[in-house]
């Protein structure tokens, strides 16, 4: 990649932005001339990279950002295609070296939005947000991050409602209230604004159900008895860790590379047969543990040539997106090596099922959240995984794809009410120069 722009350091494109004193900017894609266009010629070159170069651009409709004003970072909203509705995803607050980086993790994460979304049948498009870590602040300071909070609600409030945001890695409940300061498009908000709260729990509900799915599809019965390794023990991986041990799973083996983390699990699981490792970042030993079930549920990419090999698991299911490093390749890789692979974008989806609607009100054992785990709705996990693994072992075709095949034909049915009225909302900013704003 020959991208002078994208080859610099967050720290250094924000220097640069300071420099030519442009506090926003976004790239669109044009669909008439089927172009990806710039909102200053300044960043053109990345504009072409995007159109030219990227296998993870995918007329992607809109990505905004805004520099802060205070704390040099940057923000991104990254709206992917939003047919079905809003571009609806998390806001991940996480470090990266590089805009090569930073643009890679936001294509790919509002792909993955698009996908999750029309699997789960929610009238809701494909968008992520972002807030780059500047490592030059201290992200504990509750001063800064309800500063950076705020303004991020700003940030979207301006986009007059092309992306609802959410809660994601790397951002908490406390900082959504602080979104919700300034914006009404977002969800996730505390229970007591009326909101929905943390997705995690959820989330983990979902998994599980594509575990269960899984060893059903293998013929193998159900969860009791299995053994289950986890990677990573953060908000989605305890909840999941309970629900595995109440479905009767006989051992879980896990690993975090945080040592209060690790030491809290060993205290909470104590009566369980359980095992919880301390690794450094690069120990990727947890993918070759003996088990039923592997499941990633820390960062992405950690399904490539060099992990897939080792695998002792007979199914890969877990709750981390992106979990395939180069999905055209890996995903084959998996299939050709006997492993039941369950597209992360399929089962992870409960978390934003959870807070999608909020608007709609809460009722005891809503049955429009409770049918995603079901087993016979059209669109329920469950079901929707063997449909996936049944057609991938007819065809041939790797899991993944299938589903990526499947969720994008969904993805392109138009709002019942509103159309595709974000591509309008995009079109506006586009011509009231939001950039200027």
């Amino acid at each position: 990649m020959e991208n002078n722009l994208l080859n610099q350091s967050t720290q250094e494109f924000i220097n640069l932005l300071k420099e030519k004193s442009i506090r926003r900017f976004y790239f669109i894609y044009d669909a008439e001339t089927n172009e990806v266009k710039s909102s200053h010629p300044e960043f053109d070159e990345i504009a072409s990279y995007l159109q030219n170069e990227s296998n993870d651009f995918e007329m992607h409709e809109g990505i905004f950002f805004q520099l802060s004003t205070k704390y040099d970072t940057l923000f991104g909203a990254f709206i992917h295609r939003t047919n079905r509705g809003q571009g609806q995803g998390g806001l991940r607050y996480w470090p990266y070296a590089t805009m090569f980086d930073f643009l890679f993790d936001g294509l790919r994460l509002s792909k993955g939005m698009t996908h999750k979304n029309s699997l789960a049948g929610l009238w809701w498009g494909g968008g992520k947000g972002i807030m780059v870590y500047n490592p030059e602040f201290d992200k504990s300071d509750v001063e800064i991050r309800n500063f950076l909070y705020k303004e991020y609600g700003e940030f979207i409030t301006s986009l007059n409602g092309a992306y609802i945001t959410a809660e994601d890695v790397g951002t908490s409940e406390t900082d959504m209230a602080q979104v919700f300061a300034n914006t009404r498009f977002t969800s996730c908000i505390p229970k007591v604004f009326g909101g929905s709260g943390n997705p995690s729990s959820p989330t983990a509900s979902g998994v599980r159900a594509g575990m269960e799915a899984a060893v059903e599809f293998i013929g193998e019965g159900t969860l009791k008895g299995k053994t289950v390794a986890v990677q990573g023990l953060g908000h989605v991986a305890t909840p999941l860790i309970n629900f595995l041990y109440e479905k009767g799973v006989d051992r879980i083996v896990a690993c975090d590379i945080f040592p209060e983390v690790v030491e809290s699990a060993i205290i909470e699981f104590k009566d369980y047969n359980f095992e919880a490792r301390l690794v450094d970042k690069s120990d990727s030993s947890i993918l070759e543990e003996e088990c039923d079930i592997l499941a990633p549920c820390a960062t992405g990419a950690i399904l490539n040539s060099i992990s897939i090999p080792k695998i002792k698991a007979k199914i890969v299911c877990g709750a981390s997106n992106n979990q395939l490093a180069n999905p055209s390749i890996h995903d084959k890789e998996l299939m050709d090596r006997g492993i039941v692979y369950v597209p992360d974008f399929l089962i992870n989806r409960m978390g934003i099922v959870n807070c999608a609607d909020e608007q709609a009100g809460y009722v005891n054992h809503d049955p429009i959240v409770e049918r995603h785990l079901s087993k016979d709705w059209e669109h329920s996990i469950h079901k929707t995984t063997i449909e996936v693994l049944q057609n991938s072992k007819e065809t041939g075709t790797p899991p993944g794809a299938v589903a990526v095949d499947l969720a994008d034909k969904l993805s392109r049915d138009n709002h019942p009410i509103y159309g595709h009225r974000t591509q309008l909302i995009i079109d506006s900013l586009v011509a009231n120069k939001w950039e200027l704003g």
